[in-house]
């Protein structure tokens, strides 16, 4: 079994709750299929990762504003009301945070595709963004997962070296850059079969 010594999480969709759904169905009146088709079409995920690699919001908006006029207000929402897509925190990966960081038996930071103009937000909102010894924001690196770059980045920052580090995220193109690169990994899919993965690491708590 590998020594672990680092653990490496992502924060969306792994510690934090953020889903576009939040403000736009409502908007839609509960319509998933029309909502659907805004993602699909304008609005896209493509397009808002875009911005996770630090490209300006108020750009994007503008110059997404110009290809679809016709949906104006609905595109200006994405970030006007970015703050109540956030759902909340995933109380249980939280919990699993705070055990593996009391422990002091491993680096604890995390690496995630985020806007630096939105993650202030976050910053304010979430308490325990503050117990990492350091966080990678895409948005302030200019680059994103599952690009190589912010995963050597990663580990020159904080001295880590890849085959005794463990990544969480809960996207399989993260995770496949991430062993490409020798880093050890956890496909999140809840909190529950995160602590089964972590035993099977030798991580107990």
């Amino acid at each position: 079994m590998k020594t672990i010594k680092t653990i490496i999480f992502d924060l969306g969709g792994v510690l934090i709750d953020w889903n576009p759904e939040y403000v736009y169905l409502e908007v839609f009146n509960g319509n998933r299929e029309k909502m659907q088709w805004f993602f699909d079409i304008v609005c896209t995920h493509d397009w808002n990762e875009n911005q996770d690699a630090g490209y300006p919001l108020a750009k994007a908006t503008e110059e997404r504003i110009a290809l679809f006029p016709e949906h104006e207000e609905l595109i200006r929402m994405f970030y006007g009301r970015w703050e109540e897509m956030l759902g909340g925190a995933i109380e249980g990966t939280v919990e699993i945070l705070k055990n593996l960081v009391d422990s002091k038996q491993f680096q604890v930071v995390a690496l995630t595709n985020w806007s630096h103009e939105t993650f202030p937000i976050a910053l304010k909102t979430f308490d325990f963004l503050h117990w990492f010894e350091g966080i990678i924001v895409s948005g302030e690196e200019k680059t994103r997962k599952p690009f190589e770059d912010i995963y050597e980045m990663t580990l020159s920052r904080f001295n880590i070296e890849a085959n005794h580090a463990l990544f969480i995220d809960d996207n399989l193109r993260n995770i496949k850059a991430a062993k490409e690169m020798g880093i050890n990994t956890i496909h999140f899919e809840s909190p529950e079969n995160l602590e089964v993965e972590l035993k099977s690491f030798g991580i107990n708590f």
